[in-house]
């Protein structure tokens, strides 16, 4: 059997891994990186970046670059890009080639076969567009798990004794926490909870917030006013928060190009680790409630937890490492790279299912309850949630009217009691019903979970039967013929990728020197003068700009400038 890979497709970063002689090993991707930022973009002229090169050339080009795609994952939303609308799972499948292109490289062979990891509190519909995501990447996607579950083979794999597993998984975009009994080669994930829209970038939308505020105040400047100078805030608090993951307070400079009147100015502040918390405290608040809930869902209480995983780059936040032991009375253990343990836990799944690693058994739940509509808007459970997957449910129904031939199904998953008030995964009709009295009828509805946590739904009328099933309707979904065709897109790019060798390399080099040039702006030496500073950003500047349209000279004209500047200092 060929080689299967892990992937862990991130809000922030992505990352693949792969199981080599009873070992992980994370691959790195072209620009010698073992995190891929998701980010995509395209120049005016439609070239596609992807990864590092699309985030370092945002600033230059913010209304062509799309970050954290993964939070519209599931929506009907449209990214527009060049005058069309792409969905969330098309960019997503961007990001998934790249990784693709990059295993190939590193392994000199095409993998086609992956696990992905979601969310654990991901809805039917958002891992549906998940795996069409990798389908249209050219992958054959061998099963779909949640990220605590792979944090938690990774940390548990050659455990022999049994424990509970508590595992928070903040990344970017995305909050959940799980509660898994380890040991002997047993993985059963006992409950789930979460909240998919808290992650990392809201940490720095608050940073964010605060330094609008203080520019408003100061400069009477409107940094959202400029598409191009609000993507520079958000950068600039991006590796603000990081900073103060490891120090107690970090520098913003910022050299504009003009303020409200036209002169030049700059943004120039201190912020401290104090005043980073005391701006987010309510959202550190927030991940007490979903971790009370798992835990009351199997009835068990923090003291019974034998360890506690911390998952994803946000969680190397003080604050959030001193409320794990707040709750817990422990230190959590982070022994391994956050930003890396959930693809690695990709990666051993991907062998189990592969063969190339033996006894381990990963038993996962459904993170919500899964049921229909019923009579008077109610919503009836056919799976509660926490119930372990693969799972088949079934219960039969009767007419609701006299002489009813026709029986509507409403198909939803939520912890509402009322149906309106939970998701609607789809609907679909069963007909020529026999004309009964009220009450006569009988309909057998079956609900089927697969070991992804995708749903199939049926209804047998027994005294025909006649048989009906679910019909997903919601817009974000792709049918078969766009999967194919994106499919063969992606063939056609690989031959072009051969004559734009040039161009890629142009733009890894230009990319590589903007990276070097602001480790050295932004920086804890404090040796460079504001005027180095500003000279330094001024060439980063026309280097993103040149990344942005991707022209080969004037990448390779742009990287000489910026060369010329850092070989001065």
């Amino acid at each position: 059997m060929g080689k299967a890979i892990g992937i862990d497709l991130g809000t922030t970063y992505s990352v693949a891994a792969i199981v080599e002689n009873n070992r992980v090993r994370i691959i790195q991707n072209a620009e010698g990186d073992r995190l891929t930022p998701s980010v995509y973009a395209e120049s005016a002229d439609g070239r596609i970046m992807v990864g590092a090169i699309a985030k370092n050339q945002a600033s230059a080009n913010p209304d062509r670059t799309v970050s954290s795609v993964k939070r519209l994952m599931g929506s009907d939303a449209r990214i527009q890009m060049n005058g069309r609308g792409l969905s969330p799972q098309e960019i997503s499948a961007h990001i998934l080639r790249k990784i693709k292109a990059d295993v190939k490289r590193q392994l000199g062979e095409d993998v086609t076969r992956a696990v992905i990891t979601v969310p654990a509190y991901f809805s039917d519909a958002q891992r549906r567009v998940t795996q069409e995501a990798g389908n249209m990447a050219g992958f054959e996607i061998m099963r779909i798990i949640s990220e605590p579950t792979a944090a938690a083979l990774a940390y548990g794999m050659n455990r022999s004794d049994i424990q509970h597993i508590l595992v928070w998984d903040l990344g970017g975009g995305t909050f959940d926490v799980s509660i898994l009994e380890v040991g002997d080669g047993l993985f059963h994930v006992r409950a789930v909870n979460g909240d998919t829209r808290l992650g990392g970038d809201d940490w720095d939308a608050r940073l964010v917030s605060h330094l609008k505020q203080q520019v408003l105040q100061i400069h009477d400047l409107d940094i959202e006013s400029d598409a191009c100078t609000f993507q520079q805030v958000k950068e600039a608090c991006e590796r603000t928060k990081r900073e103060l993951s490891v120090q107690n307070e970090s520098r913003i400079f910022l050299p504009l190009a003009s303020g409200p009147h036209h002169d030049a100015i700059e943004i120039e502040m201190t912020i401290s680790r104090r005043v980073f918390e005391e701006l987010t405290q309510d959202l550190l608040n927030m991940l007490i409630l979903p971790t009370r809930q798992a835990l009351e869902d199997v009835s068990l209480t923090p003291a019974d937890m034998d360890r506690v995983i911390l998952v994803g780059g946000a969680t190397r936040m003080p604050a959030v490492r001193q409320l794990v032991e707040t709750l817990f009375q422990q230190p959590p253990d982070t022994h391994l790279n956050p930003d890396e343990v959930v693809a690695m836990g990709a990666a051993i799944q991907a062998g189990v299912l592969n063969g190339s690693v033996q006894d381990v058994i990963l038993i996962d739940v459904t993170p919500l309850s899964l049921g229909i509509e019923t009579q008077g808007g109610l919503f009836t459970r056919l799976i509660p949630r926490n119930t372990t997957i693969p799972v088949t449910a079934e219960r039969i129904f009767t007419n609701a009217q006299d002489n009813q031939t026709v029986m509507d199904f409403n198909v939803l998953q939520g912890e509402r009691e009322m149906a309106g008030d939970n998701i609607t995964l789809g609907s679909f009709q069963l007909t020529d019903i026999p004309e009964l009295p009220r009450g006569k009828g009988h309909v057998e509805v079956m609900f089927e979970i697969d070991a992804n946590g995708i749903l199939q739904v049926s209804a047998q009328e027994l005294h025909t039967g006649e048989s009906a099933g679910i019909k997903i309707d919601a817009a974000h979904l792709l049918s078969g013929d766009q999967i194919d065709r994106a499919v063969a897109e992606a063939a056609g790019h690989a031959e072009t990728d051969i004559q734009r060798r040039r161009e890629i390399e142009a733009s890894i080099q230009t990319n590589h020197l903007i990276q070097a040039a602001e480790a050295l702006l932004f920086g804890t030496d404090r040796r460079l003068s504001k005027a180095s500073r500003r000279e330094i950003h001024t060439a980063v500047s026309a280097a993103k700009t040149a990344l942005a349209g991707g022209q080969f000279e004037a990448m390779t004209e742009a990287t000489r400038a910026l060369k010329s500047v850092l070989n001065k200092l």
